[in-house]
């Protein structure tokens, strides 16, 4: 042990600039699967050949597998002519084309990394990305090696009558034994990541969809036979993005047949494998009594995400793991362009950038902030952020933004041509752009490369001498891990001017290139009222003094979606942030934000769900990233106490609103629908924070008569996250009724650990033992320690009881799956920011998981960096 504690640290680190394209390509992949109990038997044949002029031996990655057997053109190889590892099987002196056998051996049932090829429920199924093919055969396992795929399957008939893999299928057959097998072809070249298999007892709901050329593409959505009942919306929203794709895009489907596997152990959310979807099982599963409208909507995006792939991501792959928001970023932009147009586009972009404002903008001020394209990473796994999804995606708006649909449309249309079957990077992006629009984005390049939010400056003065108005811009951004200096970003700002009547007198979209710009209006009568960052127009942060009573002009009047969200937004936060520090609220400003919400109400705007945003105070996450130090405690209390205050003096017009907006009639996913229970919830959310009891048992009664997840849901988590004195019996009933559904059990797990109260640990700690949990399970871990880490009231408590909680989890899930357990690490990154004693209990909680011998590499990262 001393000698390994004196040994110097290895240095994982893996440097975009050190990249070297491939030594052979590995042309076609023949894999033969024996699936049982407990040990799978896998044979790759791999055609190599070799792509460099010199004599490089062939280096394939493995990991945690056996191998049994190795041929080289069809004899077995000698032990001097190849290296074996743990990590690399090394490959001396072979021909420059030749074929390699390789026989290894798994024990799918005992992987609760889920990387690779493991089992869920007693089914066989595959994780790849990002390094997992290397845990089921030696490979090139990474993006640039493209490969064709024939799969056979070969697994007992009785307990795995479905045999799956990418492509189509092409024949199949019984065995003597009792096995039997199936043959799959893909004709597309792929990458390793790309793999997949499933195997088991699943039935399937099916349908088809015929493409814009006329041609009939066969869908199944596969899941365990209690839930087959559950996938119609799956398969809606599927057919829904199919045709979206192609009418926006012009993309077709270039299989013959589409398949959608839900999996009860999964670690992320989906996988676009081709034409083998495997998903977690949270979206795809979903009707009315178990599924709230959010969850449908998760179903419809993360459905067209992985569908819209097919072509950016699948067709056009990425070169390296650098390259990963090439195909995530743009993903998430198609994914997020595809929801605004299937409901209420204003709404969308909300949620989105609440989203954003939240997870991104934090990560960016952190010890893990990197650029949309890192220049490099220890664990690839730790980089599927925020950053390379979301504000990948926020890049990409903006380069519409730059060039206009059209344009936008027209560049896209090139990138997928010319690279169709390739892999390639964000630079081959880019260009399509600039040479499809004859446009110069050199400049624009600094969002994939500099990490950081940029931070907006606006200083407005008008001069009543001369009638002149003037807007004031200036950028910077703050230094990140690595990057000090900053060079000045390119930044579509839309904004608006405002007369006094709230008649839009001028718009536009400038483009912030300088370190500071002016604009000036002319011939103005009076200063105007400006409506700043139309529609989020760029992932920054505005500082722009703005009177209370301009605000609550823009609340009022402007007719942009966002620009009037975020005028509420800020005057709630004007009245928040001064009362975290122990201040009473400014009476007059609150009476302001009253008659606002007041005005907002009596207008009954016809987006309700709209509506139902603009009532909503700011989340405490984001209030707490704006306090310095953060107060977490004081947070939350604070923002309760104003929604309890609004609440009593609404309390009328808000049962009115509840009263108007109940659900009556047959159940509808339509948009207004929809918007009419978010409402109608959102109302009674505020009544319960009057702690009334005829509000108690409102809540109590919608609870018990709803017909609804959506409905019965909200009266839980009110009831439960409020004084309610009965909540331990509403509790037991909510698991009575769904005992046998775990993913509504992740619904009341969740709702537990978020419970605002002193003994919340403790009812986590007891909710551990339930029989419902596992922590061999990601959802479950999610929905209860994860959930737990957002209790700002209990995981924050000064005694430190919360990180020793946290630290715990992550320590005991290192030895079972350490990509959750960094995930959960995350929620350490931002200790310096924490008032004491936080901060420092905090940071010895990193110092105990970073003592750990044995410590994933994923979970190293993430700690090291916290703590460097």
């Amino acid at each position: 042990m001393l000698e390994n504690d004196l040994s110097p640290a290895v240095d994982n680190t893996v440097y975009l600039k050190d990249y070297q394209p491939p030594t052979h390509a590995i042309d076609h992949v023949a894999l033969h699967f024996h699936l049982a109990e407990k040990t799978t038997a896998v044979k790759a044949e791999l055609l190599i050949r070799a792509l460099s002029t010199g004599d490089e031996p062939l280096v394939l990655d493995g990991d945690k597998m056996k191998l049994q057997s190795l041929e080289i053109d069809g004899r077995v190889a000698d032990e001097e002519e190849y290296l074996l590892t743990d990590e690399t099987l090394t490959i001396h002196a072979l021909p420059r084309q030749c074929k390699l056998k390789i026989v290894t051996e798994l024990q799918p049932h005992l992987n609760t990394e889920l990387s690779g090829l493991y089992q869920s429920s007693g089914n066989f199924c595959t994780q790849c990305e990002a390094e997992g093919f290397r845990r089921i055969t030696y490979f090139l396992d990474r993006p640039d090696v493209l490969s064709v795929y024939d799969v056979t399957i070969t697994a007992d008939q009785a307990s795995c009558p479905i045999l799956l893999s990418n492509g189509n299928p092409v024949s199949s057959g019984e065995n003597s034994d009792g096995t039997h097998w199936q043959r799959w072809h893909d004709p597309h070249p792929k990458p390793s990541y790309l793999f997949a298999l499933v195997a088991g007892d699943l039935q399937s709901i099916n349908d088809c969809f015929e493409t814009m050329s006329g041609k009939t593409i066969e869908l199944n959505i596969y899941t365990q036979a209690h839930n087959i009942d559950k996938c119609g919306h799956a398969m809606d929203s599927l057919k829904a993005a199919m045709l979206w794709d192609e009418k926006v895009y012009g993309r077709e489907y270039d299989l013959d047949i589409y398949n959608v596997v839900a999996v009860d152990d999964f670690n992320m959310g989906a996988m676009e494998n081709k034409g083998l979807n495997i998903f977690n099982s949270k979206y795809v599963l979903a009707d009315q009594q178990t599924a709230t409208d959010a969850d449908y909507e998760g179903i419809q995006s993360v459905i067209g995400h992985e569908y819209f792939h097919n072509w950016s991501g699948n067709r056009v792959t990425c070169r390296d793991w650098f390259q990963l928001s090439l195909k995530e970023g743009f993903t998430v932009f198609r994914d997020q362009e595809f929801s605004a147009d299937m409901g209420s586009r204003a709404v969308k972009r909300i949620r989105d950038v609440q989203a954003l404002r939240t997870y991104q903008f934090k990560e960016d001020a952190g010890p893990m902030a990197h650029p949309v394209r890192p220049e490099s990473y220890q664990e690839i796994n730790n980089f599927y952020t925020v950053t390379i999804y979301e504000k990948g995606a926020e890049v990409i708006r903006m380069m519409r933004s730059l060039i206009g649909n059209e344009g936008f449309r027209n560049a896209t249309d090139l990138y997928f041509e010319r690279f169709d079957g390739q892999a390639v990077t964000t630079e081959d992006f880019v260009c399509c752009m600039e040479q499809a629009n004859d446009i110069d984005l050199r400049q624009f390049r600094r969002w994939y490369t500099q990490a950081g939010t940029p931070v907006i400056t606006v200083e407005q003065e008008y001069y009543d001498d001369s009638n002149l108005f003037t807007l004031v811009f200036s950028q910077s951004c703050p230094a990140t891990p690595g990057q000090s200096d900053k060079q000045p970003f390119v930044i579509p700002i839309c904004f608006a001017l405002l007369d006094n009547s709230g008649i839009e007198q001028h718009a536009e979209t400038m483009m912030l290139t300088e370190t500071t710009q002016t604009v000036e209006f002319r011939d103005w009568g009076h200063a105007p009222v400006v409506s700043m960052l139309r529609d989020f127009s760029a992932p920054v942060k505005v500082e722009f003094e703005q009177s209370d009573d301009e605000l609550a002009h823009l609340v009022q009047f402007d007719t942009n979606g966002f620009a009037r969200w975020e005028a509420m937004q800020r005057l709630s936060l004007n009245l928040i942030l001064p009362a975290v520090d122990g201040n009473e609220f400014d009476p007059v400003l609150y009476h302001k934000l009253l008659n606002a919400l007041g005005r907002l109400i009596d207008g009954a705007p016809e987006d309700k769900a709209m509506l139902a945003l603009m009532l909503t105070l700011p989340g405490s996450s984001y209030i707490a990233n704006l306090c310095r130090p953060i107060k977490s405690q004081a947070v939350y209390r604070t923002r309760r106490k104003l929604e309890s205050a609004l609440a009593i003096d609404l309390q009328d017009r808000l049962f009115s609103l509840y009263r108007d907006n109940q659900s009556s009639g047959l159940f509808s996913l339509e948009a207004g629908a929809m918007a009419q229970r978010e409402l109608q919830n959102r109302a009674l959310s505020y009544l319960v924070a009057t702690e009334r009891d005829e509000f108690y048992a409102l809540a109590r009664q919608q609870y018990d008569i709803a017909n609804t997840m959506t409905d019965r849901l909200a009266a839980f988590a009110a009831l439960v996250h409020s004084a309610y004195r009965d909540k331990q019996a509403i509790i037991d009933d909510f698991y009575s009724r769904y005992r046998q559904d775990a993913l509504v059990l992740d619904k009341w797990f969740a709702m537990q650990a978020m419970v605002p109260e002193e003994n919340a640990l403790a009812n986590v700690q007891t909710l551990l033992k339930h029989s419902a949990f596992s922590i061999n399970n990601p959802n479950k871990v999610r929905s209860l320690i994860g959930a737990y880490t957002a209790n700002m009231p209990s995981f924050h408590n000064p005694d430190g009881s919360g990180y020793v909680f946290l630290a715990d989890k992550i320590i005991e899930l290192n030895q079972i799956n350490p990509q959750i357990a960094a995930r959960l690490a995350g929620a350490f990154n931002n200790w310096r920011e924490h008032v004491e004693p936080n901060s420092s209990m905090m940071k010895n909680q990193l110092e105990r998981i970073n003592n750990e011998q044995a410590l994933a590499k994923d979970i190293r990262e993430i700690v090291s960096k916290a703590l460097a």
